[in-house]
């Protein structure tokens, strides 16, 4: 295996590209919406009509100009921008520039057969091959199917049977990894909620189990027909479903869908754990998967922050864990525990049996997943790296002018010494707008924008009626309670403990009534950021890449589109592995 297709030169040039047009360009990204009017943000950055942006946006960066206005139009821009007055003037110039600095326009990314064809130490695929119409319908089926398979293909080329799971939340991507590729794994995540969870669902799992070895055994000894596992699940006694979620079977024998999700985990105790899928269980496991399944990422608490009652509790729930998972252990391949992870978090105090291992993140929030890329460096057993991160508007910032403090001394952005060198600053707004989703507002699915107007409108009459308005607080979702603009502010005011007396329904209408026609200046500037939305996470995901090509024992580092980004936005993983001689020969 090469070290990738692309050098640590290679990646500093295309992040300096990068920063060259957000230097000039992220000025948009970081203008605040609910400060859109009271700031005059249209007039400060932009100098053609709403309408024009978004007639060239629909038409897209490749639509035909004359040579002669586009030459006359550079010469006195830079990516569209006005070089006296720094405010967009070249709509067209602006978006060909996003496309070109986008991590598609940049070429530096490897898809994901690509990765698996690069990692294969021989042909034979891991995994039934499925046609990509079989697990499409459903975001988390999707993430995990993709994923684990690029997982699997990891530990295989380590030549490693332990993965850790950071940030595993309820367990999915973990129960999906032990059950089709018998793989042990430790899911670590910060919410004792979210491990509580997955422990339950280990503890029913045994139940499943038994029916599925009783269909194996039918199969077997019959050496007929007999039902599917799915329909043998309706045969589990009422009680078992805590919840009212069913997903197969009906009335007092119905299973929900967390019940099959439970089960997954152990089920490879019946069929035997072999490196290669079992087809029936997986086709039973995307099944149970069908339904979206979207996580709201949990709070990360840092240990400082919890109480001496609270750490102690999670240190007894991982002691007894432990000693749960040794007892079971010719059953258990999905062990979760709870902890809050750092780059200095010894994983052998929370694993007594760990041995080398991959380290896997699948949407890790904000400054875990630089964390976890940290911990991958620090660690000499763990031989290799796939993480996924999210949610960027939560990452800590060395270089932010507030003086923002990074937990544990170790802030999430820059990762690599390369923009450390350069003191890169993105500012929130602009790590928000890097969550946009292009390729779904490009298919039609657009942004709320009533609500956003709501809110700006709303900021107007803060300003002139409420000087010492406390801004400190949150309107949050006094937009889905409202029926009209009049509630919608009323209900506001309320929130945020302020005299509505002061206003009549009129005067609040009168404010709507207003703005109502400026919408499209709104509309467009969103549209905006959602085009420059890519190259801010471009940068981010280049300077991950760069912090491990930066590193001198590995062996192989990249890039890798492993979702469709219509059903996962945040379809990039990092992934690297380390060079240890005799075992990796890459």
């Amino acid at each position: 295996m090469t070290s990738s297709a692309h050098s640590l030169t290679e990646i500093q040039r295309q992040i300096d590209e990068v920063g060259r047009f957000l230097a000039i360009s992220l000025s948009i990204a970081n203008a605040h919406t609910v400060e859109f009017y009271t700031h005059d943000v249209w007039s400060r950055f932009v100098a053609v009509p709403p309408q024009e942006v978004l007639s060239t946006i629909s038409s897209g960066p490749d639509q035909q100009r004359e040579p002669e206005h586009k030459a006359h139009e550079q010469s006195r821009t830079t990516f569209g921008f006005c070089n006296d007055t720094r405010r967009l003037v070249d709509t067209h110039e602006l978006l060909h520039a996003a496309k070109a600095h986008s991590l598609p326009g940049l070429g530096v990314c490897m898809s994901r057969d690509e990765l698996l064809q690069a990692v294969r130490e021989k042909r034979d695929e891991i995994g039934a091959a499925l046609e990509p119409d079989e697990f499409m319908n459903s975001k988390k089926s999707h993430e995990v199917q993709s994923m684990s398979e690029v997982v699997a293909c990891l530990a295989q080329r380590c030549g490693v049977k332990q993965v850790i799971d950071v940030g595993s939340g309820k367990g999915y991507l973990s129960s999906f990894l032990s059950l089709q590729y018998g793989l042990q794994v430790y899911g670590i995540d910060s919410s004792s909620t979210n491990t509580h969870g997955a422990q339950e669902r280990n503890r029913k799992l045994k139940k499943f189990s038994r029916v599925y070895q009783n269909h194996i055994k039918a199969v077997t000894a019959q050496g007929v027909a007999a039902h599917s596992p799915q329909e043998e699940l309706v045969e589990i006694k009422p009680g078992m479903n805590g919840d009212g979620d069913v997903l197969y079977g009906d009335g007092a024998g119905s299973v929900s869908q967390e019940e099959v999700l439970i089960a997954l985990s152990d089920v490879s105790a019946a069929v035997g754990r072999h490196s290669e899928p079992n087809p029936e269980t997986e086709e039973l496991f995307l099944s149970a998967m069908s339904v979206d399944v979207i996580q709201t990422p949990s709070p990360r608490v840092p240990p400082s922050q919890l109480s001496a009652e609270e750490r102690e509790r999670r240190r007894r729930e991982n002691l007894e864990r432990k000693a749960q998972n040794r007892t079971d252990s010719a059953s258990t391949m999905f062990s979760p525990l709870t902890s809050y992870i750092t780059a200095e978090t010894e994983l052998r105090e929370l694993i007594d049996e760990l041995e080398d291992a991959v380290l896997v993140g699948l949407h890790t929030c904000g400054d875990l997943a630089p964390s976890t890329l940290r911990m991958f460096v620090a660690k000499p057993e763990l031989a290799a790296v796939c993480s996924v991160g999210c949610c960027y508007h939560l990452l800590s910032e060395e270089f932010d002018p507030a003086g923002q403090e990074c937990v544990h001394g170790a802030c999430g952005f820059p990762l690599s010494q390369h923009l450390r060198d350069q003191s890169w600053f993105c500012g929130r707004n602009a790590r928000m707008s890097a969550c946009l989703a292009l390729e779904r507002v490009s298919a039609g699915q657009g942004i709320q924008m009533e609500s956003l107007f709501y809110r700006a409108v709303l900021h107007v009459v803060l300003r002139d009626h409420y000087s010492s308005f406390k801004s400190e607080k949150r309107v949050g979702n006094v937009y889905a309670k409202a029926k009209s603009f009049v509630e919608y502010v009323r209900r506001a005011l309320r929130r945020l403990e302020l005299d509505e007396s002061k206003l009549s329904d009129s005067d609040i209408q009168r404010y709507h009534d207003t703005y109502r026609p400026r919408i499209d200046e709104m509309i467009a500037f969103n549209m905006l950021k959602v085009t420059l939305a890519p190259c801010i996470e471009g940068l981010i995901l280049l300077d991950r890449l760069c912090y491990l090509k930066e590193q001198k024992d590995l062996s192989f580092s990249a890039l890798v589109q492993l979702f469709d980004p219509l059903l996962s936005p945040r379809c990039y993983a990092v992934v690297g592995l380390k060079s240890y001689e005799g075992r990796i020969s890459c």
